[in-house]
């Protein structure tokens, strides 16, 4: 009965960190490339919550959803790179949508909550993090 179903043990710890940084780290990609690729747009539609400017502002959300998804589904650097997207997901979550009903917010909620759970997790065996690891 070894890994069955009703087993409480997981089946692959590593797995399981694999599948969820390549879904979180896709879908954080997604996001980032179209904010990427529209950059002028997304000026016109961003607003300088946290006093730093705007064009500031969309840079560093870019660079948290884009790269930093890029090394989150690579296993890279992992718990340094979920880093600047829990805070985007903070700042997007109390801030930005503060005021709005937690439908519209939900999704924010949801990566905050997967970003600590990536963050504790870890990357896993099957990462670039573990790779480096074996050769040092």
């Amino acid at each position: 009965m070894k890994n069955s179903i009703l087993n409480i043990q997981p089946f692959s710890t590593d797995l399981a960190a694999l599948l969820l940084r390549v879904l979180f780290g896709g879908l954080f990609i997604y996001h980032g490339w179209g904010k990427l690729s529209n950059y002028e747009a997304m000026l016109g539609m961003f607003q300088d919550i946290i006093g730093i400017g705007i064009k500031p502002t969309v840079i560093l959300v870019i660079f948290a959803e884009f790269f930093c998804g890029i090394f989150v589904l690579l296993g890279f650097f992992t718990r340094l790179s979920v880093i600047p997207i829990f805070i985007t997901m903070l700042v997007a979550f109390f801030i930005a949508h503060g005021k709005d009903p937690f439908q519209v917010k939900e999704l924010a909620f949801v990566y905050l909550g997967l970003s600590i759970v990536i963050f504790i997790l870890g990357s896993g065996r099957y990462s670039l993090d573990a790779a480096f690891r074996k050769k040092s």
